[in-house]
């Protein structure tokens, strides 16, 4: 099983970070957090890294129910998807598989959970 559910699209990086956070509106996710990490390796180690940017998504109605299977579960959240440049006008999105994750933890209601917000998220993914 892979840890990660990907897709190589072409476009703008900016147009691809909008369609991809559209896309995970649809599937009912907000973006939590959003990390240029491009922007922070530039301006913490003065290194020129491509476009790469990691959107913390978060879909309250499941992470509530996670939150209340396992309590420690938020060391694993929210669920990231990056946004990367491969090359110009390339880019790869990925998003976490949950199920991947969760093979750490022993919690039959937090796998279900998990399953569901795999599906999800693959669904995000493959409508790209």
């Amino acid at each position: 099983m892979s840890y990660y559910f990907n897709k190589t699209i072409n476009g703008t990086f900016e147009g691809i970070i909008d369609k991809v956070t559209q896309k995970l509106k649809e599937e009912g996710f907000g973006i939590l957090t959003e990390i240029d990490v491009s922007e922070t390796l530039k301006n913490k180690l003065d290194v020129d890294f491509k476009k790469y940017k990691i959107l913390g998504a978060c879909n309250p109605p499941y992470a509530h129910k996670a939150l209340q299977a396992e309590d420690k579960i938020g060391t694993m959240l929210p669920c990231n998807v990056i946004v990367q440049e491969i090359e110009a006008g390339v880019f790869e999105v990925a998003a976490v598989n949950p199920m991947a994750s969760m093979q750490a933890v022993e919690n039959e209601d937090l796998e279900k959970i998990a399953d569901e917000i795999s599906a999800m998220l693959e669904n995000v993914i493959e409508k790209l």
